[in-house]
Order: C-alpha cells, then structure tokens, then sequence
C-alpha cells in the first residue's frame, strides 16, 4: 500500500475499525494490549448475545436497535465535538458508506443467527482481504508479491470452510460472505473520506444515517420487544459502542502493529463461548480454513506499519 494507508482492520461485525487518532507508540503498551483484549471479549459477546435475541426477534429489528442504542451511547462524544465537526463536504460518498455498513449489518446480524458464531467470526476476518483488493481497484494503492500471497491464502480458507461443490452452501454462510464483502469495501470509501473528514464526522452521520436505513427492513418484520428483550438489545448496542471504543483507546495506548493482530482473538473467544453456550465445535474443514484465514490477515495487517489514521466503522466493523 501507498504510505498515507492504514491498516484496514478485518471486523464482524462488527465488526470493528476503531476510533482513534494517528497511534503513538510511547503508551501504556501492556494497558492497550489489555484494552484490545476487552474489546475483542465485549464485541464477541455482543454477537452471542445477537444471536440468543435472534430466536425471539428477527434479525433486522436487532440490526436497527443496535444502530439506535448504539448511536445514543456517541451523544456524548457529539456534543463534546460540537455542531461544526458535522458539516460535510462529501454527502454522497458519506452516504453510499452507509448504505454497505447497513448491507453488512443486515448481513452479519442474520448470518450470526444461523452459522455458528466462530465460523461467522473466521469468515468476517476476510474483510481485509477485500478492503486490500478494493484499495487496488479504487484507490490505485499497490500490493505487492507477499501481500496477493497472503490474500490468496486467506481466500483458499475461506474455499476450505464452505467447500462450494462438495456440499449445500448454508444460506448463513452466504449472508455473512456478503457482510464481508460489504465491510471491506466500506473500509476502502472511510479510507478515501478520512482524507477530507473528521471522525466525529464520519461516524455521527453513518450512525445516523444506518439508524434511518435500518429501521426500513425492521418494519417489515417489526414485533414489540417486551420490557426484557428491550434491556438486552439496549446491551447490544451498548457493548458495540463500548467495543469500538475500547479499541479506540487500545490505539491510543500501544502502537497499531502490536494491538490490531489481537483482534484475531475474538476467534479463540467465539470457539469457546460457542462450546460451553451452545455445545459448538468446529470439524476439521473449519478449523483449517480458520487458520488459513486468521494466518493470511495477520501478515496483511502486521505488514502494514504506516499508520497515519485509523477511522470507525460504527457504524463500524463487525458490527
């Protein structure tokens, strides 16, 4: 890549690419790689917690509560930023970013209720595969020899997971490729508007833009939430938040190259909250695929190590 790129963070939804300012390596590094690894847990955790509404409530009404909720809880760092920061001068590609966050929100929300979770999550890894590929086509950035090697590998494990021809691909499996797909370009356009925008900028109006746009499909499959399944998706969208923003001030404490690869770790948290919640384990195809997929984007972000901006994806990453 170019030397004003970022690295692009595979998400998710999450989905997740963080908030945060050009990273300084004089932190707390031990306390950003804490920091990194709560956030990992706390978005792992919201994804459960999609999927155990998911049985009661579909998952597009989910998708607009976690924007709603989600949106509330950045109040605070709005008004902190004041009106100005909100003024654009790029409402069109502002938009069409919503427009693919709501696409893979939608997405990844329903394929979470269907795939088990840590397959969803190897899978969502693949973002960076295409937000790399995007980056080539759109922003003429150059990948070289090692990089396609990496991305090649990671798409063989994605090969390897849903074994096209050997056996029926789960229409689960095809809505979080989507998801996937649609993050990873999204990332490409946040790369191309951080140029320009602010953050708050970005993120208040693709937060609020989603919210309006969600709430369309919700209303198709709208049912009242009871008093109950309100606290949990109001915890959605409040760990979402809390999950970027924790990222946030990973980045803020450690250096990109040393926090950002842990995301990977969602993995081993997916795996093992999978197994004692819902008695999953994945059979050999998925753990290869998993490895192949996990091996090929660490090396595309560690390799990386010009990192002038890292921007949101929040509404992103994984959601």
């Amino acid at each position: 890549m170019t030397q004003d790129s970022f690295s692009p963070v595979p998400r998710a939804g999450s989905v997740h690419v963080p908030i945060a300012p050009p990273p300084r390596t004089d932190g707390n590094a031990l306390a950003g790689v804490g920091l990194m690894l709560v956030s990992t847990l706390v978005l792992t955790g919201m994804h459960f917690l999609v999927r155990y509404i998911g049985s009661d409530i579909h998952a597009f009404e989910i998708a607009f509560f976690r924007n709603l909720f989600g949106a509330v809880i950045l109040i605070p760092l709005i008004w902190r930023a004041g009106p100005t920061a909100l003024v654009t001068t790029r409402p069109l590609k502002l938009g069409l970013r919503s427009v693919l966050g709501t696409v893979g929100m939608l997405a990844w929300f329903y394929g979470l209720t269907v795939v088990p979770t840590a397959e969803a999550t190897a899978l969502s890894f693949g973002g960076v595969v295409f937000a790399s590929i995007g980056a080539v086509i759109f922003l003429g950035e150059i990948m070289r020899v090692r990089r396609w090697t990496a991305t090649a590998l990671c798409l063989a494990g994605m090969l390897v997971m849903i074994r096209p021809g050997f056996e029926t691909i789960n229409f689960g499996i095809v809505m979080i490729l989507i998801s996937t797909m649609a993050w990873g370009v999204g990332l490409v356009l946040v790369k191309s508007l951080s140029r320009t925008e602010s953050t708050i900028c970005i993120v208040t109006w693709t937060a609020i833009l989603m919210t309006v746009q969600t709430a369309i499909p919700a209303w198709f499959v709208w049912t009242w939430p009871t008093a109950t399944q309100l606290l949990l998706l109001f915890a959605v969208g409040t760990m979402g938040s809390i999950g970027h923003l924790t990222m946030t001030r990973a980045l803020q404490r450690a250096d990109a190259t040393l926090v950002l690869p842990l995301d990977f770790v969602r993995l081993v948290w997916a795996a093992g909250l999978g197994y004692l919640l819902f008695a999953e384990f994945p059979d050999s195809y998925s753990l290869a695929g998993s490895l192949m997929i996990v091996a090929g984007a660490v090396y595309i972000v560690r390799r990386e190590r010009t990192v002038k901006q890292e921007v949101p994806a929040e509404g992103p990453g994984h959601p």
